[in-house]
């Protein structure tokens, strides 16, 4: 079975494409038609400001920490308390999606996704706050300690995917991260406003975001299942229903590579 996130290469052959068209030659017939929806014009603003959601001001930030293996249960707690003291200050205008360890791909990797209500003037007023908290500074130091390495990336969610909202668990979550082609995002977005719906089945789809600073062109797909055998159906599932193979065949040559990680959420993690 061929899946959207584990092919390279597909034969072009078979459904002529003109780039940057994706089916603008096509028929238009029969369920060719909704192929068009939710279309974006590349040429007459930012990518940010076509695919993204813009009512909800929908920035968010992603964290990526690599911890010492014999410290790994400690910077949990730690973290653990630091968000849970956050959440309770009215003044901070942000949340913490999720917050997993790595169970398959990076090891002792840490990974919390943030939402800042109010775009970057949230950020600003939060880094701000953070640069003031003495308890915080103190946190920071810590933690200092137990890392390896850290990476950030400031994001945006797409416009046409669910909202990241919290969930009843045990679930287990697949990270999937994408890195395009530059100048192909809008071609992203325009086939994966059509392929989300075939990923709804199972309610599986948590959050598709992209990237605005820190590492360019580069997409994330967040997604949620009960355990590995369920997200083995569940993708199996997608390739029964007409339209999803249209969607592989023209989102993989717009990929350099990408990458999976299935995550197991922390104890405080509001993703469960």
């Amino acid at each position: 079975t061929v899946h959207l996130e584990d092919c390279i290469t597909w034969p072009l052959q078979h459904l002529p494409r003109t780039p940057g068209q994706g089916l603008a030659n096509e028929s238009d017939g029969g369920w060719l038609r909704s192929m068009f929806a939710h279309k974006a014009d590349a040429r007459k603003d930012a990518h940010s400001n076509l695919l993204s959601k813009k009512d909800t001001s929908g920035l968010y930030k992603i964290q990526f920490h690599n911890v010492k293996p014999d410290c790994l249960e400690a910077y949990n707690s730690l973290s653990a308390e630091v968000h849970k003291e956050l959440h309770r200050a009215a003044d901070y205008p942000c949340e913490v999606v999720g917050s997993w360890n790595t169970w398959y791909g990076e090891q002792d990797q840490a990974v919390h996704l943030w939402r800042y209500y109010g775009g970057y003037p949230a950020l600003t007023e939060c880094l701000d706050k953070l640069r003031l908290n003495k308890a915080y500074l103190e946190y920071r130091k810590e933690r200092s300690k137990m890392l390896i390495s850290r990476k950030t990336q400031l994001l945006m969610e797409f416009s046409f995917w669910n909202d990241p909202v919290p969930r009843a668990g045990p679930n287990i979550y697949e990270l999937r991260t994408y890195r395009l082609q530059p100048g192909t995002m809008i071609e992203w977005g325009n086939h994966w406003a059509r392929a989300i719906k075939y990923r709804q089945e199972n309610n599986e789809a948590v959050g598709g975001f992209f990237t605005q600073i820190g590492e360019l062109y580069v997409v994330h797909h967040l997604w949620a299942y009960k355990d590995l055998q369920s997200r083995e159906e569940t993708r199996n599932s997608a390739w029964l229903k007409e339209g999803w193979d249209v969607s592989v065949h023209y989102t993989v040559p717009l990929i350099q590579n990408m990458e999976s990680r299935i995550l197991i959420p922390t104890k405080s993690s509001p993703l469960q």
